[in-house]
């Protein structure tokens, strides 16, 4: 891995250090593009202020070697002065087309926020006639996905040790959750999946943690659908004999707090039936296969691929006859949103060819959703400069026998 990605700091951005990326990346150049706030990842890389919304198209060109160049229009020729370069003004669409023109020709390959048939939609952000309108000067233009999450989703070591306070107080809130039930259980009191779902939102608050949308609590056949969201006065009662699905996910409400992701499964009883077992144990096995994929690849300096781990995963859930049931990714980036814009693990809803790198978190999260209950064991992924796996989360080995202590 090169000394780039292998830094523990999140760049900043720095012209010396994206064209080093360009050159390992075998390109000639990055063409990042904007109108109107589309290419949220454009604005991102380039650092562009938050309150600075351009309504003018504009185009900044880092080449392999040499001085980057920026197109700007002459009512904002000033929206990218804080970046380096030479600039040239349009006012005529002419004008732009030319300066595009003069600012490609002779160079071979220009990446660009593109996926070839639209494969990853995350990536696919620059219009078609955009790309269309580059490719007539006789360039190829390729995916920009790989540049993109060395930049979006590179973790420092505030972020992952955020990561880590926050993983610390998720599994706190599983405990708390998994208690809930069983008192309620053993004093046959009423509890209902919203319940459950708000004690953990209350114990999120408490601890100074945030996120974008309550947990899944999902009972019996609720727990069969990967998205479930129980709501009042429609959610079901968690009783003696419930299978219990919980997927909850949050941050530190603090600068750079990035997300924990975990689902875990439960029994209300003593003993779990050997069905939920059986279930459990296929996707363990995915889970853990997916996990050895990521390790192994790296350990072997090899790169690794997301399609890869969620082949590795799926590989054991069809041979065990219940592919059909496994109707999601694997898994997904983890940032400071809880699905990020870096490589996630899928063979399934795209063909994810980004590699996996250094400094980025990711979920593996297999599942097996029958109609009777739906099993899925989830856990984070992080991988440190120096390509070691860390696995946050804690690896569940069975169904938790909830009233078993």
């Amino acid at each position: 891995m090169t000394s780039l990605i292998n830094s523990s700091l999140k760049p900043s951005f720095n012209v010396e250090e994206v064209q080093q990326l360009i050159q390992e990346s075998g390109f000639s150049g990055w063409l990042l593009y904007d109108f109107r706030g589309n290419n949220v990842l454009a604005n991102r890389v380039l650092r562009i202020p938050p309150h600075q919304k351009a309504s003018r198209r504009w185009f900044y060109f880092i080449p392999a070697t040499g001085t980057p160049c920026k197109v700007v229009h002459r009512i904002e020729p000033r929206a990218l002065d804080h970046l380096p370069g030479e600039k040239i003004v349009y006012l005529k669409w002419q004008e732009l087309e030319a300066a595009i023109q003069n600012v490609v020709t002779g160079q071979d390959t220009i990446a660009m926020e593109y996926s070839p048939m639209n494969n990853n939609p995350y990536i696919a952000i620059v219009d078609a006639g955009t790309v269309e309108l580059v490719r007539s000067f006789d360039v190829k233009v390729v995916s920009s996905g790989d540049l993109i999450q060395a930049f979006e989703s590179r973790w420092d070591e505030h972020e992952w040790n955020l990561h880590l306070e926050a993983d610390r107080f998720n599994q706190a809130a599983f405990e708390l959750a998994w208690n809930m039930i069983a008192e309620a259980a053993r004093k046959r009191r009423k509890l209902r999946e919203t319940d459950v779902q708000q004690m953990v939102m209350d114990f999120y608050a408490e601890n100074g943690m945030t996120t974008y949308s309550p947990p899944i609590v999902g009972v019996g056949p609720n727990s069969g659908d990967p998205h479930y969201s129980p709501l009042a006065g429609c959610d079901a009662e968690i009783n003696v004999g419930d299978f219990v699905l919980l997927d909850m996910w949050a941050k530190m409400d603090k600068p750079g707090g990035v997300y924990s992701d975990l689902t875990k499964v439960g029994f209300v009883g003593d003993v779990v039936p050997e069905k939920y077992q059986q279930i459990f144990r296929i996707v363990a096995d995915a889970r853990d296969a997916g996990i050895a994929c990521v390790r192994n690849g790296l350990a072997s300096g090899n790169d690794v691929f997301g399609w890869q781990v969620d082949r590795a995963t799926r590989d054991v859930i069809e041979k065990a006859g219940y592919g059909e049931y496994f109707i999601h990714r694997t898994g997904h980036n983890i940032g400071q949103e809880t699905h990020g814009n870096g490589a996630h693990m899928d063979d399934l809803e795209t063909r994810e060819d980004r590699k996996v790198i250094p400094r980025t978190c990711f979920s593996i999260e297999p599942g097996i959703y029958l109609p009777e209950f739906g099993v899925r064991s989830e856990v984070n992924i992080f991988i440190d400069a120096n390509s070691g796996v860390h696995v946050t989360g804690g690896l569940q080995t069975e169904v938790l026998a909830i009233l078993a202590s």
